[in-house]
């Protein structure tokens, strides 16, 4: 079991735990929802996670690509984060 977790980079733990606290905000979102009974305010909520989303997906790439970064070639680095760029373009329009 310790040579297992000896093997884990830390990069990807925190993309990890980063992606748990997101799903967190999710859950915790919703029940709020729930609580509150108010479509009014449920759209408020959503509109908090609206922004929560693309954050966590910019900070777990930005984590994952310098984790990657001296392990692949700059030409194929730099095709992952134009990918990335045109998810975000993508969904800004």
């Amino acid at each position: 079991m310790k040579d297992w977790i000896a093997t884990i980079e830390i990069a990807l733990i925190a993309m990890v735990v980063l992606r748990l606290i997101s799903g967190t905000f999710e859950l915790t979102a919703a029940l709020l929802m729930l609580k509150f009974n108010s479509i009014e305010k449920a759209l408020a909520i959503n509109a908090v996670l609206a922004i929560v989303g693309p954050i966590t997906l910019i900070l777990t790439m930005t984590i994952g690509l310098i984790g990657i970064a001296d392990k692949i070639s700059f030409s194929r680095l730099l095709i992952v984060a134009l990918g990335v760029l045109l998810i975000l373009v993508g969904l800004k329009r």
